[in-house]
């Protein structure tokens, strides 16, 4: 049980969270430059006037020139507020602004909250109605029923765009996909289960309704209010319980529950006992949803039933069912679609979507957010978590399809570059990197990873087979490897999915430290030392591996210092067409990709290794589509400063001055010059360097290391690499920090062909 004094402090933590830095979690920001006057006379007066009169010639130019588009309403009268019922207006403000912070969070739309203080359904939607010029979308959320049901029923029919009751139909859709994937696990036809709902509010209504969508049969289901089961001798029911009415002599709920395979529960806490849950089909399905406390405890309905499928709406229990799921990408399917409602056929859409995503392999940041938690497909995981960050391609195409099919849609829409957007949004690095994957899927390769027992080059290994045509090899024990891919909840298997080198014991062994020690012998390599090294050096065996033709490409280095691995890949992979030039990373900024070079390999360069440098950074840059241009950064600009850094940068200059190359570089520079061309105009007019660089070398891996990390920590960049140049492609090393989207980028790197890339 939660103490008093900590029920306390979890109150003051959630007031302070409201109250500081800046009170509530909104804010409005501009999304066009407002420097000079120019820009004001664009903004408003005079320009503004231009795009107020286009709309008014054409007024679906709304979403062209304003945010309409990407603009959602979340209205509500505070009459039923989450489990604080009628709480008023005023007091469900921060309900609404979490509501829209959700909405910008899981799927970048922009929201308004908007309370009302009117309690009379028919004015409350005269007022949502007046209000279609603003928004592409409107959320009812939180009107007690049966008042919401008539709200957004005279919305929908007088409003050209989705309006969207969210406490019915996002609590509909995400119970409906548990049940799809519950009636899976469970082996039971969903024209076949009996259904006892507890609780007729407008939740319990929607979920019904979706679940006959999906097969449910009418005469298969008992619904129970506060007074029992609904049944046609009642005269008391309004015309949203009548539909569920049935002759039945069945009056409460023990007796409701008898045979019962699905028991959905949208009422109160407590309200189904041990006993009612043991009059229950064999292996039943039970979704108590009553917040904060179930209908039944889940330890209490498993003890009663132990093959129970249970979902609450809690978070801190298996199958939360949360409308986060749902809310935030029916929406961005239907305002990218241009829909002028959300209907069955979308709605069912996401249904199916969602469910689809619980029964594929998780994906490494739902596994990272949700650390110790069953991820596997099953009882305990029957439908995807909130912070999956599939969520929004997979729902918002399928929604967008929907309405396309359905014809209610009004935009045209390439679903295929749709989804490649929305995958953007969810992976910064998914635009630039396309190139890159285009590319490897010319050719098969085998990878091969060192650290083949750190999950997540395990979940990478996974992640190829689902978007590379490459073959993951990995070093490892095989017990353990085993152990690791079944604790992820991954499906891949050694020898069919990947192949596995055992450092342990390897068929291979004699062949490798014969070979590791052949290369080495005249390097105080010995046999009793080149035997060891071949038993617990992965990064040598790795190494091995691609130098005897076992594995193209190798990855290393998710453990342990760069250096330390380069010792092995050096030793074993260099000959004279091959060797260490450089390391690159790519920084991907919100206002686009930056390179950075060298990174790791030579703390000192002379001007021969810069310009070298220089030369593979360019080759490598064009990888992702990006024509090169190279700034030779230093302490010096242009000649002012007598310094080291300065003296190797001209010198640079000068070995790259003295062959032709395609493309554009310019030093020796401070940082700021290189990515200010005005600024750089000023104090060297006439460069040869046109608009901003988007590749900075350094004189020293200090510097380049430390912009690395700076634009990492402070800037929010993200990496991709490092990408070790030089070494014809077959090995790179990547750093301890790097996550499982990062290295499925080294590896769609390391799976071009060996010879098209330095």
């Amino acid at each position: 049980m939660t103490s008093t004094k900590d029920q306390d402090r979890a109150r003051e933590a959630a007031l302070k969270y409201h109250e500081f830095p800046k009170p509530g979690k909104l804010e409005i920001r501009a999304t066009k430059p407002m420097a000079t006057g120019r820009d004001l006379s664009r903004a408003y007066s005079p320009g503004v006037a231009e795009a107020c009169l286009e709309i008014e010639k054409n007024p679906a130019d709304a979403t062209r020139y304003t945010a309409k588009g990407n603009l959602v309403a979340v209205i509500s009268n505070g009459t039923a507020v989450l489990g604080l019922g009628d709480i008023g207006a005023q007091a469900s403000k921060p309900v609404m602004e979490g509501k829209a912070v959700l909405f910008k969070k899981f799927a970048g739309i922009d929201c308004f909250d908007i309370e009302v203080n009117e309690s009379d359904p028919e004015k409350l939607a005269d007022l949502v109605c007046r209000l279609e010029p603003t928004f592409g979308a409107i959320n009812l959320e939180d009107i007690k029923a049966p008042d919401c049901f008539l709200v957004e029923r005279l919305c929908k029919e007088r409003m050209n765009i989705p309006v969207f009751h969210d406490d019915q139909h996002g609590t509909a859709i995400v119970a409906a996909a548990a049940a799809y994937n519950a009636l899976i696990v469970a082996k039971k036809n969903v024209e076949d289960i009996k259904v006892v709902a507890l609780g007729a509010g407008a939740a319990g209504i929607a979920c019904l309704k979706m679940l006959m969508t999906m097969g449910v049969q009418h005469e298969n289901i008992l619904m129970l209010d506060s007074k029992g089961v609904v049944h046609k001798q009642r005269n008391d029911l309004t015309p949203e319980k009548a539909e569920f009415a049935q002759a039945t002599e069945k009056r409460t709920t023990m007796e409701a529950m008898e045979g019962a395979d699905l028991f959905l529960g949208v009422s109160g806490p407590g309200l189904l006992t041990k006993e009612m849950v043991e009059q229950m089909a064999d292996d039943p399905i039970i979704f108590a949803l009553a917040n904060p406390t179930p209908e039944i405890m889940p330890e209490e309905a498993r003890a009663a039933a132990p093959g129970a499928l249970i979902a609450t709406g809690r978070s801190d229990y298996p199958n939360q069912v949360n409308n986060v799921l749902c809310f935030p990408f029916i929406f961005r399917g239907a305002l990218d679609a241009g829909a002028t409602e959300i209907n069955d056929a979308m709605k069912l859409a996401c249904v199916e979507a969602i469910a689809g995503l619980a029964r594929e392999t998780t994906s490494a940041e739902v596994g990272a957010a949700y650390k110790g938690e069953t991820l596997t497909f099953g009882p305990n995981y029957l439908i995807p978590k909130p912070f999956d960050p599939r969520l929004l391609p997979t729902i918002a195409v399928a929604v967008a399809k929907a309405a396309i099919d359905s014809g209610v849609a009004t935009k045209e829409l390439d679903l295929h570059a749709y989804e490649d957007k929305l995958q953007a949004q969810v992976f910064r690095s998914s635009m630039i990197m396309r190139p890159v994957y285009e590319a490897a899927s010319m050719s098969r390769r085998k990878i091969a990873f060192a650290e083949g027992e750190d999950e997540r080059v395990l979940r990478t290994a996974q992640a190829m087979l689902e978007e590379t045509v490459d073959t993951p090899v990995l070093i490892g024990r095989p017990e353990v490897v085993a152990h690791r891919i079944e604790k992820a909840g991954l499906k891949i298997k050694p020898g069919v999915d990947f192949e596995l080198i055992n450092p342990e014991n390897d068929a291979r062994y004699r062949d490798y430290w014969t070979h590791y020690h052949a290369k080495l012998r005249r390097q105080g390599v010995s046999p009793d030392s080149a035997k060891a090294i071949l038993r617990t050096n992965n990064t040598a065996i790795a190494a091995i591996a691609v130098d005897r033709g076992d594995a193209d490409s190798m990855i290393c280095g998710t453990f342990g210092e760069y250096r330390w691995h380069l010792r092995y890949v050096t030793e074993v992979l260099e000959n004279k067409n091959l060797h260490p030039i450089g390391s690159l990373s790519l920084i991907i900024l919100d206002k686009g990709p930056l390179f950075l070079a060298d990174t790791h390999i030579h703390i000192e360069p002379n001007a021969e290794q810069i310009a070298e440098t220089v030369i593979a950074a360019a080759r490598h840059v064009r990888r992702f589509g990006v024509d090169p241009k190279i700034a030779l950064c230093s302490g010096s600009q242009f000649g002012n400063l007598d310094s080291h850094s300065g003296r190797v940068m001209r010198g640079a200059l000068d070995v790259l001055d003295q062959s032709e190359h395609d493309f554009e570089y310019e030093g020796e520079m401070h940082t700021d010059a290189a990515l200010d061309p005005e600024l750089r105009e000023r104090l060297f007019p006439g460069g040869r360097l046109n608009g901003k660089a988007n590749v900075l070398v350094y004189s020293n891996t200090d510097a380049a290391g430390a912009t690395r990390n700076i634009l990492k920590s402070v800037a929010d960049g993200l990496e991709v690499g490092p990408i070790l140049m030089g070494m014809g492609n077959r090995a790179h090393i990547v750093t301890p920090s790097i996550t499982v989207r990062g290295l499925l980028n080294i590896a769609a790197l390391a799976g071009t062909e060996v010879s098209t890339y330095g």
